[in-house]
């Protein structure tokens, strides 16, 4: 039997997320992003395009900057923009992704703290 020593006042003050208790579809909607987020691979995507100044960067760019294959890469950005972490944008026959900090700013938001 372990015995926890008693937990510090700040402690106790510590263990609320920033946004208050969430309901069920938050609930939900949050854990389907962090989900999302759970792959190396992915993580290892969004940190080049943050990295670039969260630019637009296509398939062939992002491939070129990692370890991964371009099918690869390219099932990883659909996976993150249907997540709506990443959006779309056409520039003449290139599509490029770009992050939506929007979305990460939430994340944040919902994990701060308080």
């Amino acid at each position: 039997m372990t015995i926890l020593p008693d937990p510090s006042p700040l402690a106790a003050t510590c263990c609320s997320l920033g946004s208050g208790p969430l309901d069920e579809q938050e609930s939900a909607r949050y854990a389907a992003l962090f989900k999302v987020l759970s792959d190396p691979a992915r993580l290892q995507l969004l940190s080049q395009l943050t990295a670039a100044g969260c630019e637009p960067a296509s398939v062939t760019e992002l491939a070129a900057s990692s370890d991964l294959s371009q099918p690869t890469v390219s099932h990883h950005l659909k996976k993150l923009t249907e997540a709506g972490l990443l959006t779309k944008v056409r520039r003449g026959r290139t599509i490029t992704h770009q992050v939506r900090p929007e979305v990460f700013a939430e994340l944040r938001r919902v994990l701060q703290m308080d």
